[in-house]
């Protein structure tokens, strides 16, 4: 049985999550104030985190941040009002894999919880190192170089690119991103994965001549790759 932590302030709404977990299978705790729900996520075992950001002490997207330097694998859903791309990708900045906006439907809650779970349980079996020119990508460490130099990734951005490695020079359309880059079927906008590829952009082709990141006008987005190990 899975031990959920739920982070929500109105206390209406975390009854109501609570009691859908326990009627579903799931062991729930559930805070109202965020400095108090990450004393208790450094004491005890939990599968998986549900956060709202707007809650008494800590933001959600604070204690999201300290979650993931506790445990770098545990899935974190975040839950709020905001619907903005700015909130979207601070959130994701931080750490979480996925992000629902209120009002939402249980159903729906249910099951972004049980891909998170499996894609949790999901032994990975690729390389751990990707060789793409001078680009490094090492899997298992989640670090990536170029030309010998560390670059320094947010858990999206080392995601989006992965998954653009992983594709073997294919071009991606931002629908295809989208679907891999999030957890779950997220609704969003075009606008927030040209965020993201601006981001990775800045980060991996910005200081250097030859330019991985490439764009086919209309279609999406692919790496360039000449040589890959």
């Amino acid at each position: 049985m899975n031990n959920v932590l739920l982070l929500e302030d109105d206390a209406i709404l975390s009854k109501e999550i609570n009691e859908f977990l326990i009627r579903n299978n799931y062991t729930c705790d559930y805070f109202y104030d965020g400095s108090i729900a990450l004393k208790k996520f450094s004491i005890n075992k939990y599968d998986l985190a549900i956060l709202d950001i707007n809650v008494p002490g800590i933001s959600g997207i604070e204690l999201c941040r300290n979650i993931r330097i506790i445990d770098t694998k545990i899935p974190i859903l975040m839950l709020t009002a905001f619907s903005e791309v700015e909130e979207k990708v601070s959130a994701f900045d931080k750490g979480a894999n996925d992000y629902m906006v209120k009002p939402f439907h249980f159903d729906e809650l249910l099951a972004r919880l049980k891909s998170l779970l499996r894609r949790s349980e999901t032994p990975q079996l690729t390389s751990d190192i990707v060789t793409i020119d001078d680009l490094v990508i090492d899997k298992q460490k989640m670090k990536v170089s170029r030309a010998g130099s560390e670059i320094n990734l947010s858990p999206k951005e080392f995601k989006l690119l992965n998954i653009l490695a992983n594709s073997g020079g294919r071009v991606l359309s931002k629908p295809q991103i989208a679907d891999m880059l999030w957890d779950y079927h997220i609704e969003t906008n075009q606008n927030t994965i040209e965020v993201y590829i601006n981001f990775l952009r800045k980060k991996i082709d910005k200081n250097f001549d030859k330019k991985l990141i490439q764009t086919k006008v209309g279609f999406g987005y692919y790496l360039k790759q000449d040589e890959i190990n």
